[in-house]
């Protein structure tokens, strides 16, 4: 028996959970170090624990599987494993670049193929090909007592602080994301304009400029992002300034 497996457990329906944390228990391959219900909660628990591997249920609600993986962290991501209902999603999920998926209700002699094949081979998942396959269309945030969906139009900003990443709504509000900053950048159509802060380009009102190459933008909202003098050039080019 090798080391063991670091695994987190995503499924919106608390049996199908309890099922596959008790089959896995039984292998005692693995250490489950957290279960998650939905894909918002699961991004937290990835950022938080860094599981090796994610048993991840493709049919949730809001958010799917499919979706989820979109929000990931390219730099860091965990092998994945689809749970699902349906077999017809099975080609979907290895299209995705899983390392395997399966079948529910789950097999145990099945589970133990995937446990080993996931034991040989340890190198990070090359998930890349998720960066056009899907784009996100919402960023989840969360709240005290809440998880906010914010349709990525209905953005104003992105800004990362010491206290986390930040979303800036067009009515001027301000969500946590447990998305990195370098995800959203590269799955949504926002422009680096700073190395920490994204701009909707469609709510840019105004660009002033600044002395020493730099500038600022002010937002349909009139709220201020900074310009810095490495993404002016660019910034001009996407706004037709140039």
């Amino acid at each position: 028996m090798g080391t063991p497996l670091h695994v987190l457990v995503v499924d919106d329906e608390a049996p199908a959970r309890d099922e596959l944390r008790i089959l896995l228990e039984r292998t005692g391959e693995v250490e489950i170090v957290g279960e998650a219900a939905n894909a918002v909660e699961a991004i937290a628990a990835i950022n938080r624990l860094a599981p090796e591997v994610v048993f991840l249920d493709i049919q949730m609600p809001r958010i799917s599987g499919l979706e989820m993986l979109a929000m990931l962290d390219p730099e860091h991501p965990p092998r994945i494993v689809f749970l699902t209902a349906h077999d017809d999603y099975a080609v979907q999920a290895f299209e995705e670049n899983a390392f395997d998926y399966l079948l529910k209700p789950i097999d145990p002699a099945r589970l133990a193929k995937t446990l080993q094949r996931l034991q040989r081979d340890r190198a990070p998942q090359d998930v890349t090909v998720l960066k056009s396959t899907h784009p996100l269309r919402q960023i989840p945030c969360t709240g005290h007592n809440r998880i906010v969906l914010l349709r990525v139009e209905e953005v104003d900003y992105v800004e990362s602080r010491p206290g986390g990443v930040f979303v800036v709504g067009a009515d001027g509000a301000e969500h946590f994301t447990e998305l990195a900053l370098r995800t959203l950048e590269e799955r949504t159509g926002f422009f680096r304009c700073h190395r920490q802060a994204l701009v909707n380009i469609d709510r840019v009102k105004e660009l002033r400029f600044e002395e020493g190459g730099l500038g600022t933008i002010v937002t349909s909202s009139g709220r201020q992002v900074p310009v810095s003098r490495r993404f002016m050039a660019g910034l001009k080019e996407r706004l037709g300034l140039d």
